[in-house]
């Protein structure tokens, strides 16, 4: 699914004075297919869920300007969206894409064959070109890599990415090199056959050995740049999601965790850890780069400072990755370390665990 940007909005409706000329030519720039089970919702609802750098003031303006198409016709703010709807945004200049350039990016490839690529990312590397960051991603990297292969293009969606991680989420990414590998392996993540582990050091004592977080996933009113937690069916645009979690270890103020995930949702271990009160550590955008836990003392404070800077993101790794094998039907599995900043962060932790407990 596509986002769009509150620039182009603006660029598309113009001033308040200027004129609109009906007979203007019009390009699509954005496409959302709606889901076969959602519920009856104004449009301009809908689509503010699902462009999060969007007000709902601007999509009501573009509405008003002709600029959202339904099926083919123009609709009003006050049309219902239905199941399996056709929702273009439409622009007054045609799009301008955002070529994938071959760029030599240093990546760790930790397998790769004929048909597929399993990538151990690095934290603080984007995964795909997107506003704000047109290049430098690992898309840019693998296009560079493959850059003598002519069966491959990065620029063609029908191949490459099979999942995502965010950009300062670290670890096991799977790239299909073929059109046939990812209609196989993308079955696989939506029938949900995958087996993908993660690791987080999450602020606080998780009390339950394990447990399972059910909620469904939609942006938050207030930041549409971060997700919340619904309860089951309360919002129509929300996603289920599930995540498995088994203690690994506590150390006095944080828990390193493994998390499972039943569904792949944005952000979905970041908002679900939060939601039962662990907060993963030194996660920015959700509050987890404060002292959500400990003692206040200035020792403790300065501590838990160099923590931050011993590993500066959200201490969350995809550690493990399994799938079946699209061309052979072979079942592979891969696992990855902890990258250095998450294995410094853990053994600060013990150091100071220890020293409490003596």
């Amino acid at each position: 699914m596509s986002t769009i940007d509150e620039e182009l909005i603006e660029d598309f409706i113009g001033s308040d004075d200027e004129v609109i000329d009906e007979g203007r030519r019009q390009y699509e720039h954005f496409r959302f297919e709606v889901d076969k089970g959602q519920g009856a919702l104004r449009i301009d609802k809908y689509l503010v869920n699902v462009m999060p750098s969007v007000s709902r003031n601007r999509i009501q303006e573009a509405a008003d300007a002709g600029g959202i198409v339904v099926n083919g016709m123009p609709v009003k703010c006050s049309y219902k969206v239905k199941p399996e709807d056709s929702i273009s945004v439409m622009l007054d200049y045609p799009r301008v894409e955002c070529e994938i350039v071959p760029q030599d990016i240093p990546i760790d490839i930790v397998y790769e064959d004929e048909d597929i690529i399993v990538v151990n990312k690095q934290p603080g590397l984007v995964v795909h070109p997107g506003y704000g960051n047109y290049d430098g991603t690992l898309l840019n990297a693998i296009a560079w890599h493959l850059r003598d292969n002519p069966n491959f293009d990065a620029n063609d969606s029908s191949m490459g990415l099979v999942h995502r991680i965010d950009k300062d989420t670290s670890g096991l990414l799977l790239i299909a090199k073929t059109p046939e590998a990812k209609t196989h392996l993308g079955l696989q993540f939506y029938n949900k056959t995958t087996y993908r582990r993660y690791q987080a050091v999450v602020w606080g004592i998780v009390k339950d050995d394990e447990g399972t977080i059910r909620g469904d996933l939609g942006r938050d009113p207030n930041d549409r740049l971060r997700f919340i937690v619904f309860p089951e069916g309360e919002n129509p645009v929300a996603k289920h999601a599930v995540t498995h979690y088994k203690v690994l270890e506590r150390l006095t103020y944080v828990t390193l965790v493994e998390c499972r995930l039943e569904t792949g949702r944005t952000h979905q271990i970041r908002v679900h850890m939060k939601h039962i009160g662990h907060t993963l550590f030194n996660d920015e955008r959700y509050g987890g780069n404060l002292i959500l836990k400990g003692v206040n003392s200035i020792r403790y404070k300065l501590f838990v400072k160099n923590c931050f800077a011993a590993c500066p993101r959200q201490a969350l790794h995809a550690k493990s990755l399994g799938f079946v094998h699209p061309r052979t039907g072979e079942q592979m599995m891969f696992n990855s370390e902890l990258p250095p900043d998450m294995q410094d962060l853990i053994e600060r932790w013990r150091g100071y665990s220890d020293v409490l407990s003596r």
